[in-house]
């Protein structure tokens, strides 16, 4: 009696949510789920352009992503598909070749994300 809810593991996205407490309410757990998603869209990406450290090679570097490895090397990917170039993805950080520092932040406000223009 008196237990939170808990949710499943599941493969998927979703899960099933399952409680014995009676005032525990579906409401709950969707205000829980939800509450994680708008987190990403709040978060301001920094969009710098780097010439240092770089042999003289231009790049465009996002900063200030907050979630998992994993998202953060599919946002890089996705970067580096819609621009047509390279980069990588580590330490929070994404690093993409050339001075394309606009159309990475067209791309980043498609998909969702708060940027502001870091630099010159």
């Amino acid at each position: 009696m008196g237990k939170k809810g808990k949710k499943i593991k599941s493969s998927g996205e979703g899960g099933m949510v399952y409680s014995t407490n009676s005032s525990f309410g579906l409401g709950d757990a969707l205000a829980n789920a939800l509450g994680n998603e708008s987190e990403s869209e709040q978060n301001t990406l920094e969009v710098h352009f780097e010439k240092k450290g770089r042999g003289g090679k231009t790049a465009v570097v996002v900063k200030g992503f907050t979630g998992s490895d994993e998202e953060l090397k599919t946002l890089g990917k996705t970067l580096k598909t819609k621009c047509g170039v390279g980069g990588s993805a580590k330490d929070g950080e994404i690093i993409i070749q050339g001075n394309i520092r606009d159309k990475i932040i067209e791309v980043l406000k498609a998909e969702g994300y708060n940027t502001k223009r870091v630099g010159g």
